[in-house]
């Protein structure tokens, strides 16, 4: 039975080398499939093929799942030519190299999910399928009723008009934090709206991210995915699935 991938894709995923690397890796002449060689990047595997880089037998990478707590100060980057903390610290011990899904800000916390799968690090990166996440924010000053009601009906920025999906003051005792869910994957979408109302945001924590919480995870630790919840994750997030619809805009009257 033929599989969906392509023999640059499985060298990829099985962590030999980057996509791109592994098509000039096959097309130098040192992979073999079944035992001849292959200089095709895009030749099409089936599920008991035999794939060998230099001689050696590469076997499909296990793949793992993670959700990771991010602390503040942290880079959602592999690497830094700074020398700053980045995520890949707190996976030193894991030998697979790890990506991070739901990149959040250096002063930003809360939870990425961590994975060598390319697929699904794929689907839950791309704007379509609009992904929920919920984040407590703390501002400088109270948060008004009033500027609750607008974040819900709808901000115009300079990209375009925005909205949050729900929003509540998070305790009775205090305006200063807020509660937030929210579609959109725009780049500093939320300092930018609260900018917008006056506010500044002193603290961004990320409190679920795809209907994973932070239940029982501590600030700078990670655990491993549930087969349940990989499986929603999965299920969700296929091309299967028809994506959920992005909120109508509502025209603004200059």
């Amino acid at each position: 039975m033929t599989t969906k991938n392509s023999l640059s894709k499985f060298l990829a995923q099985s962590g030999v080398c980057s996509r791109r690397a592994a098509t000039d890796l096959i097309k130098s002449g040192v992979v073999k499939v079944n035992g001849k060689v292959v200089l095709e990047p895009f030749h099409p595997l089936a599920d008991d093929d035999s794939i060998k880089v230099n001689n050696k037998r590469i076997l499909p990478e296990q793949k793992l799942y993670f959700l990771f707590n991010k602390p503040k100060d942290v880079l959602c980057t592999l690497s830094d030519t700074k020398d700053r903390n980045t995520i890949t610290a707190f996976f030193r011990n894991i030998p697979e190299r790890l990506y991070p899904i739901g990149r959040l800000d250096r002063n930003t916390t809360g939870l990425i999910v961590m994975t060598n799968d390319g697929d699904l690090t794929q689907k839950l990166a791309h704007p379509k399928f609009n992904i929920a996440k919920t984040y407590q924010v703390t501002t400088h000053k109270p948060v008004t009723d009033e500027h609750l009601e607008k974040l819900l009906k709808g901000i115009k920025l300079e990209d375009g008009y925005m909205k949050v999906d729900s929003i509540r003051h998070t305790s009775l005792h205090s305006k200063h934090i807020v509660t937030l869910t929210i579609h959109s994957g725009k780049k500093h979408i939320i300092k930018r709206l609260f900018k917008e109302l006056r506010y500044f945001v002193e603290k961004l924590d990320r409190i679920s991210f795809a209907g994973l919480t932070k239940k029982g995870l501590e600030v700078g630790f990670f655990r491993a995915l549930t087969d349940k919840e990989v499986e929603k994750l999965k299920k969700d997030f296929s091309e299967e699935k028809k994506p959920a619809a992005k909120p109508a805009l509502k025209k603004i009257v200059a």
